[in-house]
């Protein structure tokens, strides 16, 4: 396993970390593969565990805690996240002050741990003053219950650049790192984020590396979908979106460039995202063994420059488009 810093901070996390957020507990025998997964991801290098409150209505916050209890935590990088509702009451929900405080509380009981290492904004609130919720997340370090803090979906460039001014403004502690989706199949954050990323020195950790399962291969044109696949399980997910005559012609060009390469499509797609210095580490979920081992597979794995050529090509992608901003 290889290691990256956060941005410009002194923090160092695994390129491949283990998201919660497809976790399944419903069953003794889910959270054995589940606590199985874990194990093996510590055993194997990986430092850093990325959860939110939200997940699981606090289950997966819960099983993380209760797994990585038996390790040591100054070798851990643990993450959770605010903002989705935790309960029925009106002020159970957004990035107000008296949620983050009240959240950040019970999201640390949950994981059974004094303080985590980066707790991100899970969504931007329309309805709460963003120097309120930045004063509260930067007073949340001052106090040692966050190390690192950082925002995730729906923060765009232009949502960077305000946060910045008011951090400067009043003198708060600095976004430490951002938590966008970004895969082959969804370059957006190349256009404006990773530039504002760039001149912040804020690191990113990337989620849905693989596309919802699109850029696992294992949904191939012509054929019927993977019985037990996210398709199949859950049917209101995003992947069914996905499925696209389009989309699944690009994963048969993909698929091709990574048999060339002496690989498969999920290796190539994670080690892709790597090959990108902006990026401090891809977050992917596993919901067994064998996948994790897998998606391991792609830290250290280098793709030539002309198979990144043609991953643009395929994309439609333009590469001189990764340095605008």
């Amino acid at each position: 396993m290889q290691y990256r810093r956060v941005g410009k901070s002194g923090l160092k996390i695994s390129e491949i970390a283990l998201g919660s957020w497809v976790t399944r507990l419903t069953d003794t025998a889910q959270v054995d593969v589940a606590r199985d997964v874990v194990r093996l991801a510590y055993d194997s290098g990986v430092n850093f565990f990325d959860c939110a409150d939200a997940y699981s209505g606090g289950d997966a916050e819960r099983f993380l805690g209760e797994t990585l209890k038996q390790y040591p935590r100054r070798e851990l990088v643990i993450s959770s996240k605010v903002f989705f509702p935790t309960g029925d009451g009106v002020n159970d929900r957004g990035l107000s002050r008296k949620h983050i405080f009240e959240s950040i509380d019970q999201t640390l009981r949950n994981l059974q741990t004094d303080y985590v290492d980066m707790y991100f904004c899970h969504r931007f609130d329309e309805t709460t003053d963003l120097t309120e919720t930045l004063r509260a997340m930067s007073d949340l370090v001052a106090q040692g219950k966050v190390l690192y803090y950082g925002v995730s979906e729906e923060w765009g460039g232009a949502r960077l650049e305000e946060a910045q001014r008011i951090i400067d403004r009043y003198d708060l502690y600095p976004i430490t790192v951002v938590q966008p989706q970004y895969n082959i199949a969804d370059r957006y954050i190349e256009h404006e984020i990773m530039g504002e990323c760039r001149r912040h020195g804020i690191g990113i950790t990337t989620f849905s590396p693989l596309a919802q399962g699109l850029l696992t291969g294992k949904y191939r044109k012509g054929q019927s979908l993977p019985a037990g696949s996210r398709a199949t399980w859950q049917a209101d997910h995003q992947i069914n979106d996905l499925l696209t005559d389009e989309n699944l012609n690009m994963v048969e060009r993909l698929s091709k460039v990574a048999d060339e390469l002496g690989t498969n499509l999920a290796i190539l797609s994670l080690a892709w995202i790597l090959q990108h210095p902006e990026i401090s580490c891809v977050i992917a979920g596993a919901s067994k063994p064998s996948q994790l081992e897998n998606n391991l597979k792609a830290s250290g794995f280098e793709i030539p420059d002309d198979a990144m050529a043609e991953i643009d090509e395929i994309t439609g992608f333009r590469r001189f488009e990764r340095h605008v901003g």
